[in-house]
């Protein structure tokens, strides 16, 4: 699939097919959202891969702080990627300072980055995807047993899609652009 034709038909999926998705094709998924550009090549995205349909369904139900449309969408997805960063790297200098007015905001920035690239990646895979950003970010690390030196950023279930996903109205080019 060529680029433009993914970035234009690649769309949130909250409904996905009761069908398991290959472990291999998440590994070559992950594989690829590795080529993400992040500061100063530091690589900080870590992907943990939830595919326990028990954990999952926990997942779903004690860490979306009770916000119905994404406990259904974790529950029913295969499985959810929990994108983490690692702490201390994005934003700072090799001698450890933060050298931008963002502070360690860049880590999200990052793991956004990679989130978007994972996306796409699982989009060419025919695998469905939503990035989830409501949810108990202590929970979720507990829940998952995420190293002190990471953060989680976000949540993306994924499965089959079930069924077809329109497109949004896109605002008119004029709205979101500015020549100085």
């Amino acid at each position: 699939m060529d680029a433009i034709k993914m970035i234009k038909e690649r769309r949130s999926v909250r409904k996905f097919k009761d069908e398991k998705v290959d472990r291999d094709v998440i590994k070559e998924i992950v594989s690829l959202a590795m080529y993400s550009p992040t500061w100063a090549n530091s690589q900080t995205a870590r992907y943990t891969v939830v595919d326990d349909k028990e954990l999952l369904k926990r997942l779903a139900n004690e860490s979306m702080k009770g916000f119905q449309f994404n406990i259904n969408t974790a529950s029913n997805a295969a499985g959810a990627v929990v994108v983490s960063a690692v702490k201390g790297l994005s934003g700072y200098s090799p001698d450890g300072k933060i050298v931008t007015k963002k502070d360690d905001e860049w880590e999200m920035f990052d793991a956004g980055v990679a989130s978007q690239t994972f996306c796409l990646a699982a989009h060419e895979k025919g695998i469905g995807t939503v990035i989830m950003g409501i949810f108990d970010e202590d929970k979720v690390a507990d829940m998952i047993n995420l190293p002190d030196n990471e953060v989680v950023e976000a949540i993306i279930p994924y499965g089959y899609p079930e069924g077809t996903q329109n497109m949004p109205k896109r605002k008119d080019i004029g709205e979101v652009i500015r020549f100085i």
